[in-house]
């Protein structure tokens, strides 16, 4: 059976993905425990809150040289909201704090002009040929809590955009690493497709 490591790293709200992902049928496990995450088939990195507070959770856990390694090797890796953002070197949200440096470019706060957080549905335009969001119907909605989000990154890495007071990437796709800002586990039908086909993915990819 596919297992999947959840990184639990001591912040809120974590066992929601655990929870997406065991009612898909896979062995998905919220685990400290560095060997367990590094034999995994695929790797989840979760995230609540601020930037700043996320990172120096998982830094405090001793957990910050696994998940760049899980993010960075050829193993399937999903980052959720916060967990999206930490894989890129820089939030305006936390100054002077550096994130993990996996993914180019920088997180930024979404314009005045909106009510922020956004907090709800919104539809997400989808990249042709996206290996995330394949079977997922078009113009999907997904669920978004967020004033933050990633800017300045490479449109060859976008798998999906969305339209809050500006348009800004919500979902990257760089070979096996993967990360949304939107929540797939609290979005229904669409985010249960975007889950299977990560778990689709963890069953052909090489572990390391």
């Amino acid at each position: 059976m596919t297992r999947i490591a959840v990184i639990d790293y001591g912040i809120g709200n974590l066992a929601s993905a655990q929870k997406a992902f065991l009612h898909l049928g896979v062995d998905a496990t919220l685990t400290a425990d560095r060997e367990a995450i590094a034999a995994a088939d695929g790797v989840v990195l979760p995230g609540v809150g601020a930037f700043g507070a996320c990172l120096a959770a998982l830094r405090q856990s001793g957990l910050e040289e696994v998940a760049r390694d899980a993010a960075s090797g050829a193993r399937p890796f999903l980052g959720v909201c916060v967990g999206m953002q930490m894989l890129f070197g820089a939030s305006e949200e936390s100054p002077g704090v550096d994130g993990l440096g996996v993914l180019p470019g920088t997180i930024r706060r979404l314009p005045p002009t909106v009510k922020l957080p956004q907090i709800g549905w919104n539809t997400v335009e989808t990249a042709a040929g996206s290996a995330m969001f394949a079977n997922v119907c078009d113009a999907p909605w997904f669920y978004f809590v967020h004033s933050y989000a990633p800017a300045e990154c490479p449109d060859d890495i976008v798998a999906g955009w969305c339209e809050h007071g500006t348009r800004f990437p919500c979902a990257v796709e760089r070979g096996s690493v993967w990360a949304t800002q939107f929540h797939p586990e609290k979005s229904g039908p669409a985010g249960l497709a975007l889950l299977t086909n990560f778990v689709e993915m963890c069953t052909t990819a090489p572990v390391g």
